[in-house]
C-alpha cells in the first residue's frame, strides 16, 4: 500500500480532490487551497469556551439533534470540533434550550465537558475566569451588550451575524476591542468558504474588467399575524429576553428563530441573509473599511402595522452607490433584493435561482456564486489561472477554526469586529431607507469615514436605538 495514501498529505489531496469535483471549482484553484491546509499549524494551547445563547426553537424540535440553521448551538458544535477546545458553560435565558445545549456537550465525544455549568445570566457565566472564549448565539438585540461585556471580561468573542442592531452599537464594538485588544470573530462564514473568495479574487483582480453593478439576492420577509398573545411559556424569562427592547406581550412567535421579522430585535432578510451576501459584496469591491456613499430604496410591499403581526417589509429592494475604490469607480451599484430581478432565468438543476451574489463588470462578464455553485458569463474566466503577482485574499477554510488560531495568535481573524461592523452598516442603511420610504428622489447620502448619514436628521436618529432600564450601551 502507498504510504502516501496513509500520509495528511494524502488524505488531504484526495479529500481536495472530491471537494473540487463537488464544488465545481478549478483545479489551479483547489491546488492551491490544498497548499494552504498543508501548511496550516498545528494544535495550541488549551481554551475553554462559555457558548451565550445556544437555543434551537423548542417550539419545533422534537428528540435530541438540533435543528438545521439554529445558530447558536450549531456554532458551539463548530467549537467542540476544535483540536484542544473545550466547551465549559452554557447560557440561555431558556431553561430548556440551556439544558439542551448542556447535554448535548455532556455526552459529546471531543469538546466537551461532563462538569458543563448552566448559567441564564450571561454575566455570571463572564465571570467565571476559566474561560478564555465566548461565542454568541442569541437574537441580534443582545449581541453588542453581551459582546462589549465579554471583551470588558477579558473574553475573546466569536459573535453570530448580523454583529449588531444598529450602526451605533457596530462603531462602539470596534472602539471595545481596539481598547481591550480583544480577538472578535464575526460569524459571516463565506468568507471562510471557497467559491466566494474565488469569486472575490477574480473580481478584485478585474477578470470581469470594471464592476459596473453586483446584486444580491436574499429572499423575501415572512408574512404572519395578528399571533396570539399569551403568558410566556415555561422556563423562559421573557422580561430578560426582551432585555434592552421595549416590554411587550409574549407571543411565541416574537422569540426564539422567528424574532428575526421583528423589527424590534433583528432587520429581516436584510441583516439576515444580507449580513452574508452583502458581506461577500463589500469584500470583492475591496471596501471592508469603507462602504457605499449613498443609498436608496426601490420597490418595497408595505408591512402589517398591527402590534403582533411581523412588521418587516415582505418585498423590498435597497440601491446603494459606491464611490472611487479598488474595483468598482464612482457610481458602482449594489441592489440588494428580496428576489430575482425581471429577465432574470439563472437555472441550477432546473430550478430558478433566486439567492446568491451576481457580479457585472464589462462587456458583458459577470460572476455569480452562492452556496451551491459558481457561475460566469464564459468558463475561462474561471478555468484561467491568476497571474503570480494578483492581489490574494485572506485564505481561512474554517471560520470557527479561524478564530480559535487568531486568539492563540493574537491577531486578527478574516472577518474581525470592523469587517463585521461595516458589512452589517450595510444592511442597515438600506433598512432605514426602507422604513423612512427614501426612494430614487430623495437619497439617503452617507460619509463612510464619519460614519453618519449627510444632512438628515431623521435617518440619523435611526442610527442607535433607546435600551429599556437598566440596560445601557457602555462602552
Amino acid at each position: 500500500m502507498d504510504k502516501e495514501n496513509l500520509s495528511r498529505r494524502g488524505f488531504l489531496t484526495r479529500s481536495m480532490t472530491a471537494f473540487t469535483v463537488g464544488a465545481g471549482l478549478p483545479l489551479w484553484y483547489a491546488q492551491e487551497l490544498l497548499a494552504h491546509s498543508l501548511t496550516q499549524p498545528g494544535n495550541g494551547p488549551p481554551l475553554n469556551i462559555g457558548c451565550i445563547g445556544t437555543g434551537t426553537n423548542r417550539f419545533r424540535r422534537t428528540g435530541n439533534q438540533p435543528l438545521r440553521g439554529e445558530r447558536g448551538v450549531a456554532i458551539m458544535q463548530d467549537a467542540m470540533r476544535q483540536p484542544e477546545v473545550r466547551v465549559v458553560a452554557v447560557c440561555d435565558v431558556d431553561r430548556h434550550n440551556a439544558d439542551f445545549a448542556a447535554n448535548l456537550v455532556r455526552t459529546a465525544t471531543t469538546g466537551g465537558s461532563r462538569d458543563c455549568a448552566i448559567f441564564h445570566d450571561f454575566r455570571e457565566l463572564l465571570a467565571r475566569r476559566d474561560i478564555d472564549a465566548v461565542t454568541i448565539g442569541t437574537p441580534d438585540h443582545w449581541h453588542a451588550l453581551i459582546a462589549i461585556a465579554a471583551m470588558r471580561a477579558g473574553k475573546h468573542v466569536y459573535c453570530e451575524k448580523p454583529l449588531t442592531l444598529t450602526l451605533e452599537e457596530g462603531k462602539q464594538l470596534v472602539r471595545v476591542a481596539r481598547q481591550t485588544n480583544r480577538i472578535l470573530q464575526t460569524g459571516s462564514q463565506q468568507r471562510s468558504e471557497a467559491r466566494f473568495r474565488l469569486a472575490c479574487e477574480l473580481v478584485r483582480n478585474g477578470r470581469i474588467g470594471r464592476v459596473q453593478r453586483i446584486t444580491t439576492m436574499i429572499g423575501a420577509n415572512p408574512v404572519g399575524g395578528p399571533f396570539r398573545v399569551e403568558p410566556a411559556v415555561e422556563g423562559l424569562n421573557w422580561d430578560f429576553w426582551l432585555g434592552p427592547t421595549p416590554l411587550v406581550n409574549f407571543v411565541k412567535e416574537r422569540s426564539h428563530y422567528e424574532f428575526r421579522w421583528w423589527y424590534d430585535y433583528s432587520g429581516g432578510k436584510m441583516t439576515d441573509w444580507g449580513a452574508h451576501h452583502n458581506d461577500i459584496a463589500q469584500w470583492g469591491l475591496g471596501m471592508d473599511n469603507s462602504g457605499p456613499i449613498a443609498v436608496h430604496a426601490g420597490r418595497c410591499t408595505a408591512p402589517s402595522t398591527d402590534v403582533n403581526s411581523y412588521n418587516c417589509h415582505p418585498q423590498f429592494e435597497a440601491i446603494y452607490t459606491y464611490g472611487n475604490g479598488p474595483n468598482g469607480g464612482a457610481g458602482t451599484r449594489l441592489i440588494c433584493r428580496s428576489g430575482p430581478a425581471e429577465g432574470w432565468d439563472m437555472r441550477f438543476n432546473n430550478n430558478l435561482v433566486d439567492n446568491g451574489i451576481h457580479f457585472e463588470g464589462e462587456d458583458g462578464k459577470w460572476i455569480f456564486v452562492n452556496r451551491s455553485f459558481i457561475r460566469a458569463s464564459a468558463q475561462n474566466l474561471l478555468d484561467d489561472p491568476l497571474p503570480q503577482n494578483a492581489t490574494r485574499l485572506e485564505v481561512s477554510t474554517n471560520h470557527m477554526g479561524n478564530f480559535i488560531e487568531c486568539v492563540r495568535a493574537n491577531r486578527q481573524p478574516i472577518c474581525n469586529v470592523n469587517v463585521g461592523y461595516r458589512s452589517v452598516s450595510v444592511c442597515h442603511m438600506g433598512n432605514i431607507a426602507i422604513r423612512l420610504g427614501r426612494g430614487q428622489d430623495r437619497p439617503l447620502r452617507w460619509s463612510p469615514t464619519e460614519e453618519h448619514f449627510v444632512g438628515d436628521e431623521d435617518a440619523n436618529r435611526m442610527l442607535t436605538r433607546p435600551y429599556r432600564a437598566p440596560w445601557r450601551l457602555e462602552a
